[in-house]
């Protein structure tokens, strides 16, 4: 089969209406396959913001000190397959297809046993934790998708866990109150296992704790039993110093922006401590940190005039994003290009960008969900030209800029892509 073939056919698993929370099709599908997911111990992530830092942290540090890590992420930008990767390398064409053949005729068995076809994201993870026992790899590091206890990621061991910071986002799904919200993210919490918890607002703290004691999970707190000692700016990134679990690391550099980056990279690595109980070799974490990549998360992806690219697409993270660009970066004016979803808290995020912004773009992404220009220009309550695509109003940012300009392409995943691709054809 080709790669084409198979991409066709996981693109079919789009439902028109997402099913309602359940495990039983991808626990069917695991025990058609004999539980692939637990043939490695595995490290699991969730969060509102910073978990796919997190992830890629853990992975890579893990992946420095000698062990082949399969790392699952999502969404992707560009193609599914970036979503699978061991030791930095997606997964191929060729792979991603093999396995598809591999999983499909089980796909189908389950999509006649009464629960409903099989997702697509349900599909992706089974093909994830196929393929890394095909490998094999010897660890797992999952982000979840959404929420926690009904993800499809769920059904890993997850003998470390990790909570990033957890905000207001997903309510229609995951429930109206931080509470809830923090509910569904603390199922990923197994007995036996370690939490890894970055700082939590208190009603999610209080969450987290209860579930930790009724499981018989571990819990290890930021601020508590680990935080970050200090953090400098660098060039291309920040260096920081760490105390962790099992010992304090100075002169570590990560090449990525925004306070909240090394807090998040902080848990990924404290997970590693986590799983293997003991302090990690301070050269070999330097060696990890040093190649850590982000793609969407204030990348930067042009020069004069700048053109930085990041997926905030709730208030949380764009506040974040904001308060990272102003001491990260250096500007004559900003141009905002701005294109989110209908179905995010669009005036919590204008409120956190228009301050930052001197001319802003609008624009409708590349997404069923994307807002209406005239409403995203509406809420951000001052004057921004409208663009029917993404490209569209790049193109118009950049003709705009000077060389000592930035341009920040913002508002959500797909909206980064969309720039993404739009610079390619370029």
């Amino acid at each position: 089969m080709r790669f084409a073939e198979a991409l066709r056919r996981l693109d079919a698993r789009q439902p028109e209406h997402m099913p309602g929370p359940s495990l039983e099709r991808i626990r069917e599908i695991a025990g058609l396959l004999d539980q692939p997911q637990l043939t490695y111990p595995s490290i699991h992530i969730t969060g509102t913001n910073g978990k796919t830092t997190a992830a890629r942290v853990a992975a890579s540090v893990a992946c420095a000190h000698g062990i082949t890590v399969g790392l699952y992420t999502s969404p992707h930008l560009l193609s599914v397959t970036e979503r699978l990767s061991v030791c930095g390398s997606d997964i191929t064409e060729e792979e991603f297809a093999q396995e598809w053949e591999h999983l499909e005729p089980f796909l189908q068995l389950v999509d006649g046993r009464g629960f409903g076809e099989v997702t697509y994201f349900e599909a992706v993870t089974a093909l994830a934790f196929l393929w890394f026992a095909d490998k094999p790899v010897g660890l797992g590091v999952f982000e979840v998708g959404m929420g926690g206890t009904w993800d499809a990621t769920n059904l890993v061991d997850g003998e470390v866990a990790v909570v990033t910071p957890i905000g207001m986002d997903h309510v229609a799904e995951l429930g109206p109150t931080l509470e809830d919200i923090a509910g569904e993210k603390a199922g990923i919490l197994k007995p036996g296992a370690t939490a890894v918890f970055r700082e939590q607002e208190p009603a999610a703290a209080s969450i987290l704790a209860g579930r930790a004691a009724e499981v018989g999970s571990t819990p290890r707190w930021e601020g508590q039993d680990w935080e970050v000692e200090e953090r400098l700016l660098a060039v291309g990134g920040q260096a920081f110093r760490l105390r962790g679990l099992h010992a304090t690391y100075d002169d570590l550099y990560l090449p990525l922006f925004g306070d909240y980056a090394v807090h998040n990279a902080a848990a990924g690595i404290v997970a590693m401590e986590a799983l293997t109980g003991q302090p990690l070799h301070a050269d070999t974490l330097r060696e990890g940190l040093a190649v850590v990549q982000s793609p969407g998360r204030l990348e930067i992806v042009a020069l004069e005039p700048s053109v930085i690219l990041d997926g905030a697409h709730n208030p949380a993270g764009a506040a974040a994003l904001a308060e990272a660009m102003r001491e990260s970066f250096r500007w004559e004016r900003l141009h905002l290009v701005l294109a989110v979803s209908a179905n995010k808290d669009l005036a919590g995020i204008c409120a956190a960008l228009a301050p930052l912004a001197d001319e802003a773009y609008v624009a409708r992404n590349d997404s069923v969900r994307s807002a209406d220009p005239a409403e995203v220009a509406a809420t951000l309550g001052r004057p921004a030209l409208r663009f029917a695509s993404v490209a569209e109003a790049l193109a118009a940012a950049r003709a705009a800029a000077e060389p000592r300009d930035v341009v920040l392409v913002t508002g959500s995943l797909f909206t980064v892509a969309d720039a993404k691709r739009a610079l390619a054809a370029r």
